[in-house]
């Protein structure tokens, strides 16, 4: 059950909940707040009465405004990081990884939740809390995918670095726009369209004593 789904089950005032719980239903509460209103215009009285509990006990968990926004954002960016490892992970195929990364993208912007807004669309990048998550995130999933073409390729470390940077910017930037287009594309097609463009460049690098394709 995601943060969301258990602010919909433990809304209504009054409920007493275990502790884990409660703050993962106050999560999804400003999970919503932020995504719907940016974090400026969001008021820790309207995550309080989006959550059904009282103020008191809001800071009970949450200290301030900041405090909630960086544990939604620890939350999102590792499971963004987790995504593309598992995706990386799941097939020694290298287009078919191309593929699955791409993919992982794509669902992660798609999540009703809109958490990737929080991410890579939050009005809150020039707080040095949040810009270091956003890099992180970034600086992550691009050592994801650079551990693969490093050993695959035989490039240097650096080199690596680069194309993967490249290749994580452009998923990150595309499922972006795909979402924003309203999904003109259907997702399936969108991701084989992504992929293969990515593919015919990182293609390009020759194995480097592998039998991986």
């Amino acid at each position: 059950m995601t943060a969301i789904e258990q602010t919909e089950a433990a809304r209504p005032r009054g409920t007493r909940l275990p502790r884990r719980a409660r703050r993962n239903q106050l999560l999804g509460a400003a999970q919503e707040v932020f995504v719907a209103q940016g974090y400026h215009a969001a008021a820790m009285d309207d995550i309080a009465e989006r959550a059904g509990v009282s103020k008191p006990v809001l800071y009970q968990h949450f200290p301030g405004k900041l405090d909630l926004y960086l544990a939604l954002l620890d939350q999102h960016c590792e499971s963004l990081i987790q995504a593309v490892r598992n995706a990386l992970a799941s097939t020694t195929d290298n287009k078919q990884r191309v593929r699955a990364t791409m993919d992982a993208y794509f669902a992660y912007v798609e999540d009703d939740g809109g958490a990737f807004r929080l991410v890579f669309e939050s009005d809150l990048t020039n707080e040095p809390a949040v810009r270091d998550r956003v890099d992180k995130v970034t600086n992550d999933c691009a050592e994801a995918i650079c551990d693969v073409i490093a050993e695959d390729t035989g490039l240097s470390r650096a080199e690596s670095m680069l194309l993967a940077s490249g290749l994580g910017g452009l998923a990150q930037v595309v499922a972006r726009s795909w979402l924003h287009s309203d999904r003109s594309v259907p997702r399936d097609q969108a991701v084989q369209l992504l992929t293969s463009l990515a593919w015919r460049g990182i293609a390009g690098f020759p194995l480097h004593g592998t039998e991986h394709h």
